[in-house]
């Protein structure tokens, strides 16, 4: 990954992967502001940057000492930006010490704020612990995840410096701030992370570090009025969605099995060689294809013989028009299918739900994309991403 020089101004997220880049984004997009997510590289970001970017470091999939170098890079370019914002797995998968340390080191903020919490998906932080739906993380299904288990649930523990902060007492937080600490701040409603937010004087002098429930306590903070400068135009209308599912999070796969309870939907799963689900999906008929990785949990090894197998079935699909919209499930596997397709980012429209963004590719195959987060979501909610990206929006709505 090549960075250059510094990037002024506007609101810069650097994400672990393609899935918390989007997240991080979405609630500033709700909030009026123009944002853009970006693939793998920073080669064309203008130095004087306006609105959001939204990074995809892609360090998750890395080993530690990598993903804090490219963390540390990408924070010392974006240094500059009015308010930094380091997004971190709201169950605390992958390297989060090791780039929140990178992180600050680059970006010589004055203190860190680290609040994870997501409350509309039941992850919160209390007294410092990760839970979701009232489970500390690493006794959860996160435990068990089969490329990044999330041992350790106490954010006291991963960073013991730190002090710990209270939605009762942010009173406290200019005087922490102004000390140069590391705050790591407990929250179990989304009122919580407002406050927290409230509480800065100067949201350039933090570092701030968290999930979706953060951004947007930040983006509330930061809205502006809608105009025609920060709007982008809506999706053309879908004629056949493919849903690519290579998540092997328990949720994202009852999402699946619910969506193919539908007579218009039609699928396959992949297997090493490529080729035969090619051609199974070119053959089939349904208004609506999904492709998947094999439903029982793998090895990183095989894990990435899969991805790259489902990213060429999904290449293949795209250029001979069988299909001509995404909708993908998982940060890794959006970003193993939309490298080969030759996009560099994406323009976000709006986000339709927690952990789901809508957008277009930005690149030679300018498709409608929805991309969500793997364990997020109700049952049913691959369903209604099906629906909502074959409509066209109704004149005058706004994203």
């Amino acid at each position: 990954m090549t960075f250059r020089d510094h990037v002024r101004h506007g609101i810069a997220i650097l994400a672990d992967d393609l899935t918390s880049a989007g997240d991080g984004a979405a609630p500033f997009r709700q909030a009026g502001h123009l944002a853009r997510i970006l693939l793998t590289t920073t080669k064309g970001v203008p130095r004087h940057a306006v609105g959001v970017s939204a990074v995809d470091l892609g360090s998750r999939s890395l080993d530690e000492e990598a993903a804090a170098s490219r963390t540390w890079r990408a924070a010392r370019l974006f240094a500059g930006s009015e308010l930094l914002f380091k997004t971190v797995d709201s169950t605390l998968r992958g390297h989060v010490a090791a780039e929140v340390r990178a992180a600050r080191a680059g970006s010589r903020r004055r203190a860190v704020v680290i609040a994870p919490a997501f409350p509309a998906e039941g992850r919160v932080t209390v007294e410092g612990v990760q839970c979701v739906w009232g489970v500390p993380v690493h006794e959860s299904d996160y435990a068990r995840d089969p490329v990044h288990p999330v041992r350790c649930s106490d954010l006291t523990v991963l960073f013991p410096e730190a002090v710990l902060g209270q939605p009762h007492r942010a009173a406290e937080l200019p005087r922490l701030i102004g000390d140069g600490g590391l705050i790591v701040y407990s929250a179990a409603e989304d009122v919580d992370l407002d406050r927290l937010v409230a509480a800065v004087p100067r949201l350039d002098d933090v570092l701030w570090v968290g999930s979706p429930g953060l951004a947007a306590a930040l983006a509330r903070r930061c809205a502006r009025a809608m105009d025609s400068a920060a709007s982008v135009p809506a999706p053309r209308p879908v004629r056949r969605p493919l849903i690519v599912v290579g998540s092997t999070n328990p949720a994202t796969r009852r999402q699946l099995a619910e969506l193919h309870t539908r007579a218009d939907v039609q699928g396959v799963t992949v297997s090493v060689d490529p080729a035969p689900a090619v051609e199974t999906l070119r053959a089939l008929t349904a208004p609506v294809l999904t492709v998947r990785t094999p439903d029982e949990r793998h090895t990183p090894q095989s894990a990435h013989v899969f991805a790259r197998s489902q990213a060429a079935v999904v290449r293949a699909l795209v250029e001979d028009h069988t299909v001509d919209a995404l909708v993908i499930t998982g940060g890794e596997t959006a970003t193993t299918v939309l490298q080969p397709l030759g996009a560099t980012g994406i323009d976000l429209l709006d986000e339709p739900e927690p952990g789901v963004v809508r957008g277009s590719l930005i690149g030679p195959l300018p498709l409608p994309v929805l991309i969500k987060a793997g364990g997020f979501g109700d049952d049913a909610v691959l369903l209604r991403l099906c629906h909502l990206i074959r409509q066209r929006l109704a004149p005058g709505e706004h994203a």
